[in-house]
């Protein structure tokens, strides 16, 4: 369905991403038409499951108007989570902006970590470890693939 409301006035560019496995920051730009005093709030729901929750840190631009979001506790289900930003002026109805969104998909991961190197001179080769790096969707071990730049001094 269209959103009611002024052309122009809802958000654009909204993005999210997940960090440090359980932070999420989500952002966007006023809608290029949006009247000066338009305020944004955004609503999301990890699945039709839970209930829908407003953002609660708001994150605010020099003319105080909200322009982005970050949630604690994030955790990543199975089903993609929905997001809707709308939005509220003196002026006109304001059109809203929703979104489907897989989180595993937007989740930066952490660098993997212990990493130990043993070299053996007279072999002439060197043994590389290291964990996993922590994701916050899944406890069984995934398939990650790993770049190793080697300078030598």
């Amino acid at each position: 369905p269209v959103s009611a409301g002024m052309k122009g006035s809802a958000i654009e560019n909204f993005s999210c991403v997940i960090y440090n496995i359980f932070l999420m920051n989500c952002t966007w730009q006023a809608g290029r038409d949006a009247p000066a005093d338009t305020q944004y709030f955004l609503y999301w729901q990890n699945s039709r499951d839970e209930e829908e929750m407003e953002c609660q840190l708001y994150i605010k631009d020099e003319n105080c108007r909200n322009v982005g979001c970050i949630f604690q506790n994030v955790s990543i289900g199975m089903e993609k989570a929905y997001f809707l930003v709308n939005g509220s002026s003196k002026d006109s109805l304001i059109q809203f902006y929703d979104e489907f969104i897989d989180l595993y998909k937007i989740e930066k991961l952490m660098p993997p970590s212990n990493i130990t190197v043993n070299c053996d001179e007279i072999k002439s080769d060197c043994i590389i470890q290291w964990q996993r790096p922590q994701i916050s969707h899944s406890s069984k071990d995934m398939c990650f693939k790993y770049e190793i730049n080697i300078k030598y001094k």
